[in-house]
């Protein structure tokens, strides 16, 4: 996990914190009166006072993560006098916006989580520019490479205020000690991994089949390891096809664990009948005779493990997902919600630029189930050991890490469900040997998806 680049960042983050608490506004850390817009905390943030103003902002976030998120809507009410009114938005968030831009009625801030909603809006021009503050606080705090997810041509648009570091394999350790079994860190160790559990009486992989973007995570993990991050940038922009050969072997690599029911949590029948959520839960529930010992997904499955009453570091231990093909190089694949203006009004760009600082992403962080992709972000800020690591690698990672590539495609063919990609690697999931014709319905869906 790049460990030397990871301490190196800690020490950095921490002569960070130091250099903001001494040049600080000098108020002691008893924070901001209500609505004056004085900063808080050791950032130095200045937000103006926006006493009266009233603003919505549209997410598809539900449960923990709408309570958290409020949290930090909150923090900003205190600091600028706004009154912010959360909006339960529908997935996918760009047809829900669209609804409401043609009724006449939207949100002034939404939070898109794919690239490719950011361009939509963009083109439509639903969504405006980042002012100059917020820009400010985005050179400040974010590495290029999350600059650049968020404009368009050249333009920002976005501030990425939630990240998730989709490289990830969470395991039971006492399934793992019962078996005898060590984190593996290529593909070949892996799969000899999920036998020696399987051998020890514990089915070894839960898979979320059910959910199809989880199986597009699969595949662009063990895409971007074993193809390289110069193909997976041209499939996600379709410049390669799908039947390209680096395809069928990525498919071909992924079916040596799909193409054995034995050791996914239920069988093929089973994974395909499991939501994201149970695929983790089940992973956690009843000790060394789970139902499965490892589970593959993203940073945000700390929220689920909480909900089994297993604890993080402890009964639930992480590794990264291992490297795949001949260059051993394990990937980072990444996701995340950027915050974007759809009204060109204070309040929103406001918003925006307390989204950008550090002190908006401390609050979610203490809570857990939340990745920032904020540099300036002191990672004492995450509530356990587990999360600062997951947390370090991913800023230690700089800009070589590459975007969930679905989230990057037209939503028609990487985001909708029962549609496109999420529905021909569900067949796939059923069929692992027809790889040929996969890439083939692939191809066909993406083909008509990037000519409309």
């Amino acid at each position: 996990m790049r460990n030397g680049r990871t301490l190196r960042l800690v020490a950095v983050a921490a002569l960070a914190v130091l250099t903001a608490a001494a040049c600080g506004d000098g108020d002691g850390g008893k924070g901001a009166k209500p609505g004056t817009g004085t900063p808080s905390g050791g950032s130095g943030l200045s937000l103006p006072s926006l006493r009266g103003e009233k603003i919505e902002v549209a997410a598809v976030w539900t449960g923990p993560e709408q309570e958290n998120f409020t949290k930090v809507l909150k923090e900003f009410e205190k600091r600028t006098g706004a009154t912010v009114t959360f909006v339960p938005a529908q997935d996918p968030i760009v047809n829900f916006l669209g609804t409401k831009i043609a009724g006449g009625s939207p949100p002034d801030v939404a939070m898109l989580p794919q690239v490719g909603a950011i361009h939509q809006a963009a083109a439509q021009k639903w969504i405006k520019p980042l002012g100059p503050e917020a820009k400010a606080q985005l050179a400040k705090n974010y590495s290029k490479g999350w600059q650049d997810l968020g404009a368009v041509d050249g333009t920002p648009y976005g501030v990425y205020f939630k990240a998730a570091n989709k490289s990830l394999i969470w395991y039971n350790t006492a399934a793992f000690d019962n078996a005898g079994a060590s984190e593996p860190k290529t593909w070949k160790e892996f799969l000899a991994t999920a036998e020696t559990i399987s051998a020890s009486g514990v089915t070894p992989v839960s898979v979320g089949g059910a959910d199809g973007w989880t199986l597009t995570d699969w595949f662009e993990n063990v895409y971007l390891s074993q193809a390289g991050p110069e193909k997976y940038d041209r499939l996600a922009r379709h410049e390669l096809k799908w039947t390209d050969p680096s395809v069928a072997q990525a498919l071909t690599t992924l079916g040596e664990l799909f193409g054995k029911p034995s050791l996914l949590a239920g069988g093929t029948n089973g994974a395909l009948q499991t939501e994201f959520p149970v695929s983790v839960t089940q992973t956690f529930t009843g000790g060394d005779q789970a139902k499965a010992a490892m589970v593959f997904e993203g940073d945000f499955s700390a929220i689920n493990i909480a909900e089994t009453g297993a604890k993080i570091g402890t009964d639930a231990k992480v590794f990264p997902f291992p490297a795949v093909g001949d260059a051993g190089t394990a990937p980072v694949v990444t996701g995340g919600d950027a915050a974007v203006a759809l009204k060109d009004s204070k309040g929103a760009q406001a918003l925006l630029t307390f989204l950008a600082s550090p002190d908006a992403a401390r609050i979610w962080a203490a809570e857990g189930g939340f990745l920032s992709p904020n540099k300036a972000l002191d990672p004492a800020a995450y509530p356990n050991d587990v999360q600062r690591e997951i947390a370090t690698s991913l800023i230690g990672a700089g800009d070589d890490f590459r975007f969930d590539m679905s989230d990057q495609m037209p939503q028609s063919f990487g985001g909708t469900p029962g549609k496109g990609e999420w529905k021909a690697l569900q067949d796939f999931l059923k069929n692992p040997k027809d790889v040929a014709g996969t890439q083939a319905r692939l191809e066909a869906e993406a083909a008509k998806a990037y000519k409309g």
